[in-house]
């Protein structure tokens, strides 16, 4: 057996919990019956299994599910897949959701995760969550009419890419250079955000630097480069390679003195400095609404594309205070969260 097939085996589990407690009185009362036999549902992660972060999330969808009156272990079946933002293994648990002949499958944070899904199926409604411009992908025709078997929740709209430069520039006034840091191979939708970001780095008068990094090493050398040069600063955009190796990322900017903003609040939880985004717990929580609809009989092209609803401003001052950034009284204010 090969490392990358020992690798795919390794996550190749079904990661099966039960949902204890007693349903919702009031989801029985606004819903009709429960169908007699179990439904199955498919669940296709792009991190893995032990990001406590991503079980939130799944705490939170299941929990949504639980108030439509669908319970994991009675009359609902899940099976996960947890891809390790590895994309081989996303094509090869894609091929397995879709032999299990599931009623629906989710597909969360990842964007070659949703496209393996659709080169394996056209038929099985696909709900993402948690996914970047699905447009510009080619995932949807369009946000209000979806005409395939795919549907979800967004976590991204371009107006963000100004919004963060606005922010990095305001919490660290004295940048110069900005770098956007992703990977091609997990985060194709970044190329669509370039253009935009290069105007927008024109608008703040900082120079634009595109980070493409495939691994960790071209991620350690591409951000101790960019560290070397004055008044650097780092985006980071959702991507699931980064959130694998966030910890890493998070180590590496504060070690080369670089102000970065990150795309989720969890990031600034775990030692970045500042955050814009989308809360993401509430978006998994959202997308039991489609789960349960279809499961009902609804059909995909009845389902428009949801955009974010809830954006989260999340600013740490201990970190700030390391790399001696005075974070201005008006941020504060605007903030959701201040972590001290």
């Amino acid at each position: 057996m090969t490392p990358l097939e020992g690798h795919i085996a390794t996550h190749r589990r079904e990661f099966i919990v039960a949902l204890g407690g007693a349903v919702v009185a009031g989801a029985f009362a606004a819903h009709a019956q429960q169908p007699d036999r179990i439904r199955r549902i498919g669940v296709l992660v792009g991190s893995a299994v032990s990001d406590p972060e991503a079980q939130k999330r799944f705490a939170a969808f299941r929990q949504g599910l639980s108030e439509f009156g669908w319970v994991d272990g009675k009359n609902l079946q899940i099976s996960y897949r947890w891809a390790f933002a590895d994309v081989q293994a996303m094509h090869e648990f894609s091929k397995e959701l879709v032999e299990l002949h599931p009623d629906l499958i989710v597909c969360s944070s990842s964007t070659p995760a949703v496209a393996a899904l659709m080169r394996s199926t056209a038929t099985i409604p696909i709900i993402f969550v948690n996914i970047t411009e699905p447009v510009g992908i080619g995932f949807v025709a369009s946000l209000a009419h979806p005409t395939g078997n795919v549907t979800g929740f967004t976590n991204f709209e371009y107006s963000m890419i100004g919004k963060w430069l606005e922010l990095l520039k305001e919490i660290a006034p004295h940048i110069k250079r900005v770098g956007l840091l992703f990977n091609p191979e997990t985060a194709p939708h970044v190329k669509n955000m370039l253009r935009l970001f290069e105007a927008a780095a024109a608008s703040f008068s900082v120079e634009p630097e595109i980070i493409s990094v495939h691994d960790i090493a071209e991620l350690d050398a591409s951000t101790a480069a960019l560290g070397r040069k004055l008044g650097a600063g780092l985006i980071v955009p959702p991507d699931i390679f980064t959130v694998r190796h966030r910890e890493q990322i998070i180590a590496l900017s504060m070690r080369h003195g670089m102000p970065t903003i990150y795309p989720f609040r969890y990031w600034v939880q775990e030692g970045g400095l500042i955050s814009y985004g989308v809360d993401v717990i509430d978006i998994h929580r959202r997308a039991a609404t489609y789960v349960d609809r279809i499961l009902r009989g609804a059909k995909v092209s009845d389902l428009p594309v949801q955009l974010p609803t809830k954006f989260e401003l999340i600013i740490n001052l201990k970190v700030a205070k390391a790399l001696n950034i005075q974070a201005p009284t008006t941020l504060l204010a605007r903030a959701d969260e201040v972590i001290e």
